[in-house]
């Protein structure tokens, strides 16, 4: 499945959703939910004592790339042009791979 067919079928899901707010305030509320359940796994793992259920974590993934989808169509992108977007940031930020000096010298207009 390339990153635009799943696009499409997270865009055929969501249709269903309420249309009272606008679909970009649901992607990105959404995001941050589904982010804020996979670092609820970690702590848990990290601070009370829980095995590490990474089916767990990689399901709340799909949930947030279910999301990101959302918010990317809202503001006219499609999946891949978002993806290609990030790799080129990252190839430009840190041509070598990651570089303290590259990370804490970041040009300003870097965003």
């Amino acid at each position: 499945m390339t990153p635009n067919e799943y696009q499409k079928e997270a865009l055929r899901v969501e249709q269903g959703m309420s249309k009272t707010f606008p679909r970009l305030l649901n992607g990105l509320m959404g995001l941050n939910g589904e982010a804020g359940e996979c670092i609820d796994i970690l702590k848990k793992h990290y601070f009370q004592g829980h095995d590490l259920d990474a089916y767990h974590i990689a399901r709340e993934l799909g949930d947030v790339a279910f999301y990101i989808a959302i918010a990317a169509d809202a503001i006219g992108y499609d999946l891949e042009s978002i993806l290609e977007m990030s790799v080129e940031k990252c190839r430009a930020r840190y041509p070598n791979g990651f570089e303290v000096e590259r990370s804490i010298h970041r040009d300003p207009k870097d965003i």
